[in-house]
């Protein structure tokens, strides 16, 4: 398998787009932030530092926007959507963190999904770890992604 961000002597470029067809393409992808009951109360409850998933959803709205700036060979987006669902899970105990972003473009938009979560849950830690250092990110990946040139992808469970 070759891959796109390398040339043929090995060095690292940026994967010429230009002359990909512009389509719709949307990327989901998922993580969550395991923690105890306690802690959990205190994010569905408003912590100290405010509504932490609030802040978490704009956060993650703002890591997919800034992707680019963050990866160094991602190409910058007209990203037409970022919708994040921070869902309690009493279950994990923790938070379930889902990213779906949408372009018209002539690239996916895989990372800023996946940077979306990221800083999302990089959000939930920071304004919870007063209460609970040993919180742990888990499972971020790529759930679906669908456009382009590979069609559609969805992850198996």
């Amino acid at each position: 398998m070759t891959l796109t961000h390398f040339d043929a002597s090995g060095q690292a470029h940026m994967v010429d787009v230009s002359a990909k067809t512009e389509t719709t393409r949307e990327a989901v992808a998922t993580g969550c932030v395991i923690m105890s009951e306690a802690t959990l109360a205190l994010a569905e409850g408003g912590a100290a530092k405010g509504d932490v998933l609030g802040v978490a959803r704009l956060a993650g709205i703002m890591g997919a926007k800034r992707t680019a700036d963050l990866i160094p060979l991602c190409h910058p987006l007209p990203i037409a959507k970022v919708a994040l669902d921070l869902v309690p899970d009493p279950d994990l105990p923790g938070i379930r963190v889902t990213a779906t972003v949408r372009t018209t473009g002539r690239t996916g938009v895989e990372m800023e999904a996946l940077t979306a979560v990221t800083v999302a849950c990089l959000t939930i830690y920071d304004m919870l770890k007063a209460a609970e250092k040993s919180m742990r990110i888990e499972g971020v990946h790529l759930l679906r992604k669908e456009g382009g040139k590979s069609g559609l992808y969805e992850a198996h469970p």
